[in-house]
């Protein structure tokens, strides 16, 4: 392409009217998934009540939706790639707003798990898409780290928000409330998208191989699963072969991509030493957040006896950081280097984390809000940099495909992270010193201690408590500190894999 012609592109872009409202649209669908993926937790208590499943299927009520995603969001970025980003957005979402319907008015635990299964598969339409129509949006490249930020920021936000609202609404109304509001966000973003958003795809894709699109699904799904029922339950036969299965799915997948001429994931993408370092600081940061920030509500809540509501606001600070840092985050890159950027942003979630090793019972809540506010800071800094790097690696028509691998790392950093954390936090947990007479059950979770305590005398029972509550703490601050590790070898891998790396000033 001749200089005049790229001039002329960004031109284009840069004067191209409603790109901006047309961003708007786009955080819409990353809000709606990132509240969506929150507010289950909240929803699940009264979800057990109302439905009765057994403790299988409450797991899979959980755990079927990321697992969906994380199978499908590399073919489905690849799908969009192939018959358009925008397409792909606005159908998503409207099967999204549609299954929401569905897991708002489940009525048997097995039609509940198909729901929230079929969301998953909506789910993973919509946030390649979005990244991927933002690489088309934005051709100015300080404007499109600014559009990046914003996507991030606005993800950040989501998993704020999801406590907070559906607090509300369980404190108000049932539990299919927390899936109801995703209709009139879907619909703003179904009528408004179709007017405003630019189609774009790949110009000459070639054909969406099945046989790909199956190996990925279920090499996904089985190693997530594998790795959650071995932390779960420990060792045994099915999640051996799960594991063993989901592995051998993926090597198969990478193979034959490797064979195909027009492949689903181009795996030469992985040659680029950004584009992989960007994608392996996003899977350990995730992988080292994501266990404590999972038992983190259930700290607040059971140990200091937070309402909902109060435990989503004390989780504030890090969404609020990770937005503000989102917004500034380009211009630092481009200001010092993307290395420094990223690396720095782990370390100090790194340190924030090492900070969360003094919590006990009591520790006020100026030591917690503060270490949440740098993890938040850290990791916008990381994010929204890692997630400009990755979308500009690679050559714009792959765009759909380069973000869901983005997303992809997010999913399974996540598993793993509450996998292998979580084990770190039960394992210390289950070995509490209990009075005579405590039921099993509350050597499982420290929510089946607190509802087990209801049914002792009150001397037994505060005795208890106290014990269970001590040993989620130590397991919680245990887990702290395994989780700073990673943070910071992944600064450390950060530093070394993204040097030389720099976000583009101009086209």
């Amino acid at each position: 392409m001749t200089s005049t012609t790229r001039h002329a592109d960004t031109t284009e872009a840069v004067t191209r009217p409603g790109r901006w409202l047309a961003l708007a649209v786009l955080v819409l669908a990353v809000l709606l998934v990132a509240v969506d993926a929150t507010v289950l937790g909240l929803a699940t208590p009264y979800i057990t009540e109302d439905l009765a499943p057994t403790g299988t299927q409450l797991l899979w009520i959980g755990d079927v939706y990321s697992f969906v995603i994380a199978g499908l969001l590399v073919s489905m970025g690849s799908l969009g790639d192939r018959i358009g980003r925008k397409r792909i957005l606005l159908v998503g979402a409207t099967a999204f707003g549609a299954l929401s319907v569905l897991n708002a008015y489940a009525t048997t635990p097995e039609l509940m798990i198909l729901a929230r299964a079929l969301l998953g598969v909506a789910g993973a339409t919509l946030m390649p898409a979005t990244l991927a129509l933002i690489r088309n949006l934005f051709h100015d490249p300080r404007e499109r780290s600014l559009a990046v930020g914003i996507w991030g920021a606005t993800a950040s936000a989501g998993t704020a928000v999801g406590p907070i609202v559906g607090g509300l609404l369980l404190e108000h109304f049932w539990w299919g409330s927390v899936f109801l509001i995703n209709l009139p966000v879907m619909a703003v973003l179904v009528v408004v998208g179709a007017r405003l958003l630019p189609e774009s795809r790949n110009p000459g894709p070639g054909p969406w191989d099945l046989r790909s699109v199956v190996l990925s699904l279920v090499g996904m799904v089985g190693l997530v699963y594998g790795v959650k029922e071995l932390a779960a339950h420990g060792p045994g036969a099915e999640p051996l072969a799960a594991g063993l299965l989901g592995a051998a799915a993926l090597w198969g997948f990478v193979r034959r991509q490797l064979t195909l001429p027009t492949p689903l994931l181009d795996m030469r993408l992985f040659r680029h030493r950004g584009f992989s370092g960007a994608v392996l600081a996003d899977l350990l940061t995730i992988l080292g957040m994501s266990g404590l920030v999972f038992f983190l509500s259930q700290y607040l809540q059971l140990v200091q006896g937070r309402r909902p509501f109060e435990a989503g606001l004390a989780e504030l600070p890090a969404a609020v950081g990770a937005v503000a840092a989102g917004l500034v985050a380009g211009h630092a890159a481009r200001r010092y280097s993307v290395r420094a950027v990223v690396s720095g942003g782990l370390a100090a979630v790194g340190l924030a984390l090492a900070a969360l090793t003094l919590l006990d019972q009591h520790t006020g809540y100026p030591l917690l809000g503060a270490a949440l506010l740098v993890v938040g800071v850290g990791s916008g800094f990381s994010f929204t940099v890692t997630a400009d790097v990755i979308l500009t690696a690679v050559p714009k028509e792959q765009a759909g495909a380069a973000s869901a691998v983005s997303e992809t790392a997010y999913e399974l950093g996540a598993a793993l992270g509450i996998a292998l954390l979580g084990s770190v936090v039960t394992g210390v947990y289950r070995g509490f010193p209990a009075p005579q007479g405590t039921p099993a059950a509350a050597h499982e979770s420290l929510g089946g201690a607190v509802e087990a305590a209801a049914q002792l005398p009150a001397h037994t029972s505060a005795t208890m408590l106290d014990a269970a509550r001590e040993a989620f703490v130590d397991g919680l601050t245990l887990a702290a500190g395994a989780g700073a590790t990673v943070l910071l070898m992944a600064s450390a891998a950060a530093w070394r894999l993204l040097r030389d790396q720099w976000l583009d000033n101009a086209l």
